[in-house]
């Protein structure tokens, strides 16, 4: 991906990645409402719907072999590199909440173990002052949100996707496709707003607004490279 990124600058030409979450509604609202509550903390929150056995966890671990922060994670690092100011060089200190997070090791369907976090939470600071949390859990449902917390650590707001507006669209897509994970259904209408803002870019040089670039994706890569060894340092 390092060297994709070197070879669109010397061509002079734009890479925009596919991550959804930075266009989604409930982070844009999330934000907004962050920004009028003083000494405000964000965490987001990050669901898959695997069952909690060590079969269903087994193949998950396996068939997502590169971990969960490359995996279910990785698009809220890109939040984290694309709006809260982090890098490797930038963070000041990673935090695992050890009561949520769980880390297993657990044999695959080729009967080869994997080690990963079946739910992780972890809250970063940033030498330029910025703090925020993620938390993700591959069993904790179907649905993710953000909360903001106050001064004093009180929850004041929290925002769900999908929404009311959104949950009539799910359900016909889940008609259609009932084979299908639960999760994709929840992220289409931002999977719409993601190709229709790169295809008007595209179409008319309109900026795609919030569509991570490719420089976003290599620091984002390189975020959870840098966290994956350290939270599980923490776990231990």
């Amino acid at each position: 991906l390092q060297q994709m990124k070197e070879e669109a600058e010397k061509a002079g030409v734009a890479v925009l990645m596919g991550y959804n979450k930075n266009v989604c509604k409930y982070v844009r609202k999330t934000r907004e409402f962050a920004e009028t509550v003083p000494g405000s903390h964000v965490t987001f929150v990050s669901n898959n719907a695997y069952e909690n056995t060590p079969e269903s966890l087994g193949e998950c671990f396996e068939r997502n072999a590169e971990g969960m922060l490359k995996n279910m994670a990785i698009h809220e690092l890109a939040l984290l590199v694309s709006f809260y100011d982090v890098t490797v060089e930038n963070i000041e200190s990673v935090t695992a909440d050890k009561e949520f997070s769980s880390m297993q090791t657990l044999p695959g369907p080729s009967g080869k173990e994997f080690t990963d976090f079946d739910k992780i939470k972890f809250t970063i600071k940033t030498k330029t002052g910025k703090e925020v949390s993620v938390a993700a859990d591959r069993c904790g449902g179907t649905d993710s949100y953000a909360t903001v917390t106050d001064a004093n650590g009180e929850e004041v707001f929290r925002y769900w996707m999908p929404d009311e507006e959104d949950k009539k669209t799910v359900q016909e897509l889940q008609a259609k496709y009932p084979t299908a994970m639960p999760y994709f259904f929840t992220q289409d209408p931002d999977y719409v707003t993601v190709k229709e803002r790169v295809a008007k870019n595209t179409v008319t040089g309109e900026e795609a607004e919030g569509v991570a670039t490719i420089a976003i994706a290599v620091e984002t890569l390189r975020v959870a490279e840098y966290l994956t060894p350290v939270l599980m340092e923490q776990l231990k």
